[in-house]
């Protein structure tokens, strides 16, 4: 774990060990070559009996960062003794990211053909489709729903579950099919009244629907009923906004009666 310069100073720091600059900078002598050292910072206490020196690094490289030298002596006694030397980061270094497993660092479209991504067993997006319901099943009653599910569920051993239901709608939501995209914001109407929408089967369909117009942007997706597009199935041009009617085409018999020439 990287640690940022935040350490909250006890009143009166050890003054052996503040003025044991000395010592720090040879202990860190040790560990890094000289022109990488810099000047004394400050020092700074971490509780009664330890303190930690602070150097500047001039290592092109980490610009931003420090050295830190921890020391600390036993209680009436005068020996220092070095605990620790690292480089750490200060508040304007430049650090790398956090680390983000890399199933919550994929997108959709990330997955090429032949990818797989296994589902966890406790995933708690879903559950098994004989406990789908709201009342627990018991010994024979969770046999008998176990088979009746396997035949209305076309087999399937797990379906969404509450949680992954509302993950799913507020992802949906929060997306481009949602109300907050720019392309909605600019729409004349929003899809609830529009003939190109379908419905959603189930709770989501209080909120949800997919997009059958070829023509839209959103063709094929899940949408709001609060979204929109410019494609709108009552959307109705002004006199002035349609094209202005194509005039017939004049056929030119002179250049033909010249060609017979």
């Amino acid at each position: 774990m990287i640690a940022r310069v935040n350490a909250v100073a006890p009143a009166s720091p050890d003054p052996v060990l503040v003025d044991a600059v000395a010592t720090a900078r040879a202990a860190l002598l040790e560990e890094a070559p000289a022109d990488q050292v810099g000047e004394h910072l400050h020092a700074r206490a971490e509780d009664e009996h330890t303190v930690s020196h602070l150097f500047a690094c001039s290592h092109p490289g980490y610009a931003g960062w420090f050295w830190s030298v921890t020391v600390s002596r036993a209680p009436e006694q005068e020996r220092v003794t070095v605990d620790e030397v690292v480089l750490l980061p200060g508040d304007e270094a430049i650090v790398a990211p956090g680390w983000v497993p890399y199933k919550e660092r994929l997108q959709p479209g990330d997955l090429s053909p032949g990818d797989l991504l296994p589902v966890e067993d406790e995933d708690p997006r879903l559950v098994p489709t004989y406990l789908a319901g709201d009342d627990p099943l018991e010994g024979d009653e969770r046999g008998q729903a176990r088979r009746v599910v396997e035949e209305l569920y076309a087999g399937r051993v797990r379906t969404l579950s509450v949680e992954g239901r509302d993950m799913a709608a507020q992802r949906w939501h929060d997306g481009d099919g949602g109300p907050d995209s720019p392309l909605a914001k600019s729409a004349p109407q929003p899809c609830a009244t529009c003939g190109f929408v379908v419905r959603l089967a189930g709770p989501l369909s209080e909120m949800f629907g997919v997009c059958a117009n070829g023509n839209a942007n959103d063709d094929g997706r899940v949408v709001t009923f609060d979204h929109g597009c410019g494609a709108h199935s009552e959307v109705k041009l002004a006199r002035k906004q349609q094209p202005q009617p194509v005039p017939e085409h004049a056929h030119d018999t002179l250049e033909q009666d010249l060609e017979t020439f």
